[in-house]
């Protein structure tokens, strides 16, 4: 058996239901369930998987729009004038999480990621045609042989995506619920409030609960700081910082993900330390000085010079790496960010921290 992990039992256990005994060896022999079984580890609440869906969801609407125009049956596909991109994003739009989707993965990103993980497949999920912009699922990752027997996986595929958003669904309303609990508890059990927000400040929590803790904490930090400016000398006054969420936690920002008024700051969470993620964001905005807010442990100096020797490794010119080291204006970690939370418990500020988080918590999972 491949790789398991919490969510592996039920991929077999639908596998099975479809194909009796010979699920397993489905599975083993199955790039494209493989490469799904990879896609849905983050429905484990230990996983460093960020739980975005739109390789999900872009492979549920064409292999949908497969098994809708009958083609598990007919066997007829290559004939197929193939999808329209407006009926395919339409269908992703209409899963649980994608009433608010703003971008895609059927354009390479499935195909690059795919190729990544299984580089030696001579197949692509993905086949569009850029002169008539249809789209096609690759017919032959849906088909395994086993034995003498071939098996059409798709109706599986469908099952699997389905029952892996129910399980996200399931989780994220879970947290929401946690949270207004949480809520509910202030001024009685802070100690357990507190313990609450320090386990969505882990490594291993879910990107978007760390982006939406992370933000809560950095908006209540911030707010009650000051500065001094204006146009002429005479006309000095205060302005208390205030940080905006620019946007859903997956949204296709720029590489922005916080702005800090009146200061003009950008922030971008991130869970990697993949310099050319760093560097991607600080073109994105044409170099503008960046904070990066980390989902790591690890101290800030190790990351900037993790950060700067795999930059060294890329670049051979040492002022392109420093005109790109020095756009890097800040960087916060989950310690600092447990400081600066401790800081706010400790001026008995909690309350607009919960409140904040339960906020953002029903924007990003859409719940009124």
């Amino acid at each position: 058996m491949k790789k398991q992990h919490q969510f592996t039992p039920v991929i077999i256990s639908i596998l099975e239901k479809h194909y009796g005994t010979h699920a397993k060896s489905i599975f083993e022999k199955s790039e494209f369930l493989r490469y799904l079984n990879k896609k849905t580890q983050s429905v484990s609440s230990g996983s460093k998987a960020r739980s975005a869906f739109g390789k999900h969801f872009s492979l549920y609407a064409l292999v949908k729009d497969y098994a809708d125009q009958g083609f598990i049956e007919s066997g007829s596909y290559r004939n197929y004038s193939g999808a329209k991109f407006s009926d395919l994003f339409r269908q992703q739009r209409s899963l649980p999480f994608g009433s608010k989707l703003q971008n895609h993965d059927l354009n390479n990103r499935i195909n690059d990621d795919f190729r990544s993980n299984f580089p030696e497949c001579e197949f692509s999920p993905v086949i569009h045609d850029p002169v008539t912009h249809r789209y096609w699922i690759n017919e032959n990752l849906l088909k395994v042989s086993v034995g003498r027997k071939s098996y059409n996986i798709a109706p599986a595929v469908l099952d699997i995506i389905h029952a892996y958003i129910t399980a996200k669904k399931s989780a994220f309303e879970q947290f929401l619920q946690d949270c207004q609990r949480m809520a509910k508890l202030h001024g009685k059990k802070t100690i357990e409030v507190r313990k609450f927000i320090h386990g969505r400040l882990q490594p291993n929590v879910d990107a978007r609960v760390f982006e939406i803790v992370s933000y809560a904490i950095l908006k209540e930090y911030y707010g009650v700081q000051s500065i001094y400016w204006g146009w002429e000398l005479e006309d000095i006054h205060e302005e208390g910082l205030v940080l905006f969420k620019t946007g859903r936690t997956n949204a296709n920002d720029g590489g922005i993900d916080f702005v800090m008024r009146p200061l003009g700051r950008f922030f971008q969470v991130t869970e990697t330390l993949d310099v050319r993620k760093y560097f991607l964001d600080i073109d994105k905005v044409q170099r503008f000085p960046l904070t990066f807010v980390v989902k790591s442990v690890d101290p800030v100096d190790a990351i900037r010079k993790r950060i700067e020797s795999q930059a060294n490794k890329i670049y051979s010119i040492a002022t392109i790496v420093k005109r790109y080291m020095d756009c890097i204006e800040e960087i916060i970690n989950i310690p600092i960010l447990l400081e600066r939370f401790g800081e706010i418990c400790r001026q008995n500020r909690l309350k607009p921290v919960i409140d904040e988080i339960v906020l953002q918590s029903k924007v990003e999972f859409n719940v009124p």
